[in-house]
Order: structure tokens, then sequence, then C-alpha cells
């Protein structure tokens, strides 16, 4: 594995960061990588060190970083103002792409984060249904909040449906307000729903959960059951929308639900978020609607005119013919290559998702939920990593997120550091 240098400059700000932030970090990627610059499908750290980034700002740099188009449009609507709390052009021609583009969208609210944006949804479900609890799958993620933060990686994961809180601070009343079912168990989730049918406000899902493609039927199954009982379907959209196809996951898998939030790539990198969905829910949010039952929903920077206009870019590039099919190529490509090294080396791993978003898993087993991928090795993964950064590869903790312009160099830089971490983790093995 290469030697990473690291500047005196790069050392200072790590001390710094240190000093003055809890872990040294922003609470994202570890604190010892400071990035100074993108372009496109790479980043630079501030001492120079050039990578190929599948981190993609955990995933919302879709069509790269420092893209021209999202550059000049937002240089041209910065000279024109930064926020107003009121409604503007490019956030009420942004909300009407979101309409065009995605299947459920009749209304949109914008938020400035993903978290707001899954809160909210389940807070207009509720609203809408009159009840108070909902279920989500277990391993599901769905941002920060209380509701959010049940179940999401239970050490000792407990029985269905209860929910198991995932971090001190939460109240112990909120977990009774949830009810957790595994991923990709059509059964016992629809069992579980009609079960529970009386009290549940909503049910929501990440439609393509972390890394874990839907089994045949699985998310039909949801939206025929919740359909049966009245209940509203959510889907989180937050990482699949205008990624999995220019319509989401939605679009994607064929299966449209009632409400869904969106973020990462609407906003181009910038700060926003949406819930979008049926109107007759979304009127909710509308005191002219529903009058003193209207559902709060204040934000200072919702909907704010620069994120809008590099939103509206950013669907601009996406609607251009053979994006989607370019990117998903290079996903397949790299996908292929690393599976083919795995075999190649005999080691017990495979890779999982969608071209567009996978990793590998250090695991022989068939990997389908959250209790299953507990198999995995975790901390052959966490080498494989170390080794690929080393070898000039960037990437999260867990998966690669593939761009519209990561291009041919990209592609061979990458299949030859997944050969390197792969020989590393071989010979780390026979010690």
């Amino acid at each position: 594995m290469a030697e990473i240098s690291r500047s005196e400059r790069e050392l200072a700000l790590t001390a710094l960061a240190r000093r003055v932030l809890p872990g040294g970090s922003f609470g994202n990627l570890s604190s010892d990588i400071v990035i100074g610059e993108g372009r496109a499908g790479r980043v630079w750290d501030v001492s120079g060190n050039e990578y190929v980034d599948f981190l993609l700002g955990s995933g919302p740099m879709f069509i790269g970083h420092a893209h021209p188009d999202i550059v000049a449009a937002v240089q041209a609507q910065i000279p024109r103002g930064v926020t107003f709390f009121a409604n503007s052009e490019p956030g009420i021609r942004l909300a009407a792409a979101i309409v065009d583009a995605v299947p459920c969208a009749e209304k949109v609210r914008f938020t400035s984060t993903g978290t707001e944006a899954d809160t909210y949804a389940m807070r207009v479900a509720r609203a809408f249904r009159g009840r108070d609890k909902v279920l989500k799958f277990e391993g599901g993620f769905h941002g920060m909040s209380e509701y959010s933060l049940q179940s999401l990686a239970p050490k000792r994961p407990g029985n269905f449906p209860q929910a198991v809180p995932d971090s001190p601070g939460i109240p112990r009343s909120v977990s009774g307000d949830m009810l957790i079912a595994p991923f990709n168990n059509a059964d016992l989730a629809a069992s579980l729903i009609r079960e529970h049918q009386e009290d549940l406000a909503a049910v929501i899902v990440e439609p393509f959960q972390r890394l874990l493609p839907p089994r045949e039927g699985f998310l039909q199954a949801l939206r025929a059951v919740t359909a049966e009982c009245g209940i509203p379907l959510i889907f989180d959209e937050i990482v699949t929308g205008f990624r999995f196809a220019y319509g989401g996951a939605q679009e994607y898998y064929g299966v449209v639900p009632d409400i869904c939030t969106l973020g990462k790539i609407v906003a181009g990198g910038f700060p926003l978020a949406a819930v979008t969905g049926r109107a007759d829910i979304m009127r909710h949010f509308d005191r002219g609607e529903v009058g003193d039952n209207v559902l709060p929903q204040i934000g200072t920077l919702s909907g704010n005119p620069v994120a809008s206009t590099a939103g509206l870019a950013t669907l601009e590039v996406l609607r251009e013919a053979g994006t989607y099919d370019r990117v998903f190529a290079t996903g397949r490509r790299l996908m292929d290559g690393l599976t083919a090294a795995i075999r190649a080396r005999g080691l017990p791993a495979q890779v999982i998702g969608e071209p567009v978003l996978f990793d590998i898993v250090f695991s022989e087993d068939n990997i389908f939920d959250y209790r299953s991928g507990l198999t995995q090795d975790f901390d052959a993964l966490r080498r494989f990593n170390l080794a690929l950064r080393g070898e000039g590869v960037l990437k999260g903790d867990t998966k690669f997120y593939i761009s519209t312009v990561h291009d041919e160099a990209d592609v061979s830089k990458t299949l030859a550091a997944f050969g390197t971490a792969l020989d590393m983790e071989v010979a780390f093995r026979k010690r």
C-alpha cells in the first residue's frame, strides 16, 4: 500500500479539528483526511493527494464536483440574493420539476436536510391518518430524528415488532410509537401491518435499503397491503431519488408510494431536501385547506434559491439523452471487475447492490436484511477501504457511489486498486 503523505497544513488542520470538534470531525467521515478540492470524479486533500472519489459527498455529487453548469447557474443567482424566507422563482420551478419527474409527486414541501424531510413525511402521515405509530424496517436509515433512530443498528436485535433505540438521548416513550419489521420479508411485514392497522399512521421504507435490493415482489406486497388498509406508504428516496432513474426508485422498481422524500442529488450538493406526495395528504401543510389542523413546517432556508438553482441545473443535466445508460454501464464494469477480482483470489466475499450504488461484503452468506448482514467481516471491510485510500481511491465506510462523470481513467485506476487491496487482504489472512 502506498504511503499517503501529509503536509504540515493538513496536520495542523487535523490538530485544530481535534481541539474544536467532538471526535475531531463533523460526525461524518473519519477525521484523518481534510478535503480541499473536487473536480468531476476526483478530489484532492489539502496535502495535494489525489483520489478517485466514490464518496461523492455521501452521494449528492451525482454529476461530479464543480460541474460547469452548476457553477455557472449558482454564480448567476448569488448576486441576486441567497435567501429570502419567501417564495422564489428557482424554488417554484424546482418543485414543478419534481412533480413532473416523480410518479407519486403532486405537491412539494422543501426542507434543508433529509432528516427533516423524513421527519415531516412521518408527521404529515400522522396528521392525515390521525394515528401515532409508524412501521419501519430494521436497519433502515431515515435520518437522525428520535423516531428514525429506532432499530437502525441494534447490537442486540429484539423481537419484532419491538423497537430498539440505538443511541442515548432518545426518550423511552418514542419506542412505543415505532414498530419494526424485517426488510425483504413480505409475509411478516404484511401480517404486522394488518395486525396494527388501526394504530398505524404510515409505513416508511427505503425501497433499496442501504445496500440491499428489494426481493422480487417485496415492494409490491407493501404497496398492496398498505393500500388495502388505507395506510400511507412512504418511500425514503433521499439516496435513490434521481439516482436509480430520473423518477427515482419508484420508477426503477415500478412501485408508486403515497409519499416520498428526496435529497442529495435534487439540490446538486447544496442543502435542500423535499417531502412530496399525494395532494390529499400534503394538504395538511396548508392552513387554507385544513384550518387549525394545519401542520406547521417552517424553515429559514427551505426552498433556498441558490440550492434550488443548483437543483434545476442538475436535473437539466440528468435529462440529457444517455445519461443513465452511461452511469449504469460504469457501475457494472466496476461491480463485475470487483467480483472477478474476489473470485480470482478465492476470498469469502461478494458484491451487493445496484450499479449506481454498491459495495463489497466480506461474507459468503445470502445477505438480504439487517440481521443477515451482521455475518460479514467488518474488520476486513475496514482494511479494504484503507488499502483503497492508499491507492488513491476514496469511499465511505460503506458504499461506492458512482457518478455520471467517472471516466475510463477513473475506472482503470479503481480496478487496479481493487486488485492491490484484495492481494493485501489475502496476505493478511496468511499471517
